[in-house]
């Protein structure tokens, strides 16, 4: 053939347009901040709820409420919380003894009483939430904090700052209000917690433990663990209402006798778990709790006079 032959012959498409070379696979990008693993994880976990557990009707399931526990898990909670409160009682009962202070001694002296009651309840605290990070890592092998529910606000356009200073802002404005409500409801009945003020002691555990501790733990707790399985099956509306009765009852003890101030707590668990509930993160309410709780100690170390005042026992 000569070469003006092929010169002269026009190219057809395939010799016009040659394949592209392949380019060389690459691996899917990990989710921003959270492994692969821990990923894979919580969508098996979301799966196994969607089968095993059907919402409420016109409730659908959301990703915070996707957990793999339920109502036969709370009910191992309730036994070890049980066994865990005695068995933390018998230590600290030891402890003292060990400082030379009986268990007549403690139920004889109302201050050494309280303080044993503050400590026992620091210690419970921390051994039903280790429970709970064990149970999550051992049995459903799942991230322990982001499982249960604390999970960065979704703030969509509010500078995330901001939202959190809400929320803050929002635990200030509901101590102010509830304590205006609760002298408006004074009653004559000496409530059992004023005893935890009648010691200097008591007192300063007791604030610390309530600003540092009770709200990690008792977000934790209800909100974080116990909601998600209430909403599940009966919805939002009824969990919430649920929750926050739940919450204030089990406060009741320390408040018995004025019965305006239970409903009060108990309003304020309500309010607590809608937080939660709208947010989907245990961070909002838990923000509200801790600003909540943090007004009381500051009001009552102003009204004690930094503490050199403190009320009489009866």
């Amino acid at each position: 053939m000569r070469a003006d032959d092929t010169e002269s012959r026009p190219m057809n498409s395939s010799e016009q347009n040659p394949p592209e070379p392949e380019l060389p696979q690459t691996a899917a990008p990990e989710p921003h901040g959270q492994p692969v693993e821990e990923t894979r994880l919580e969508l098996q976990a979301q799966e196994m709820v969607a089968q095993e557990f059907s919402p409420s009707p016109g409730w659908a399931l959301t990703d915070d409420i996707r957990v793999p526990w339920g109502w036969l898990d709370l009910l191992y909670f309730v036994a070890v919380a049980l066994a865990a409160a005695f068995l933390v009682s018998m230590f600290l009962a030891g402890v003292f003894a060990a400082f030379h202070v009986s268990t007549e001694q403690i139920w004889n002296s109302p201050n050494e009483k309280d303080f044993f009651a503050v400590l026992n309840q620091i210690f419970l605290s921390f051994a039903l939430l280790g429970y709970l990070a064990v149970h999550l890592r051992t049995r459903y092998r799942l991230p322990f904090w982001r499982t249960i529910g604390w999970r960065p606000l979704e703030t969509l356009t509010i500078p995330r700052g901001l939202a959190y200073c809400g929320f803050i802002a929002a635990g200030v404005v509901l101590s102010f209000t509830i304590q205006a409500a609760s002298n408006a409801l004074a009653t004559n009945a000496k409530l059992p917690i004023e005893t935890f003020f009648q010691d200097r002691r008591t007192a300063i555990l007791l604030m610390l433990s309530s600003i540092l501790l009770a709200p990690v733990v008792e977000e934790t707790i209800f909100r974080g663990y116990l909601y998600p399985v209430i909403a599940r099956r009966f919805g939002m509306a009824a969990s919430v209402i649920a929750t926050g009765t739940l919450f204030g009852a089990l406060h009741a003890a320390q408040l018995w006798g004025g019965w305006g101030q239970i409903a009060l707590l108990i309003f304020v668990g309500i309010v607590f778990t809608y937080a939660r509930a709208v947010s989907r993160t245990v961070v909002a309410s838990y923000l509200l709790h801790v600003s909540y709780n943090s007004v009381l100690s500051i009001l009552f170390v102003i009204t004690s006079h930094g503490l050199r005042t403190l009320p009489a026992g009866s």
